[in-house]
């Protein structure tokens, strides 16, 4: 069976069951049983707190410009590729 490549993932393309099994089992040697569940805990509310930082500027900045336009990435190659 063919994998096909993940675009939301692309580092997690190669990794299945197994490995996920390998890592886990590492981390719990690591970490131990009573740790585990703080260190999940951490690595969730750092992600929490790191997603609402990215939409709070995302917010700021549609709020600071909202006329704004986006950049045409071709307008920008052929103005570099004038030559002064």
């Amino acid at each position: 069976m063919e994998q096909v490549p993940s675009k939301e993932f692309p580092m997690l393309n190669g990794i299945g069951a197994t490995e996920i099994l390998i890592i886990l089992g590492i981390v719990l040697l690591l970490f131990g049983g009573r740790k585990l569940p703080e260190l999940a805990r951490g690595s969730g509310r750092a992600l929490r707190i790191f997603k609402s930082e990215i939409r709070e500027s995302e917010h700021e900045e549609k709020k600071a410009d909202p006329t704004a336009r986006a950049i045409d990435p071709a307008a920008v190659e052929r103005r570099d590729d004038q030559t002064p």
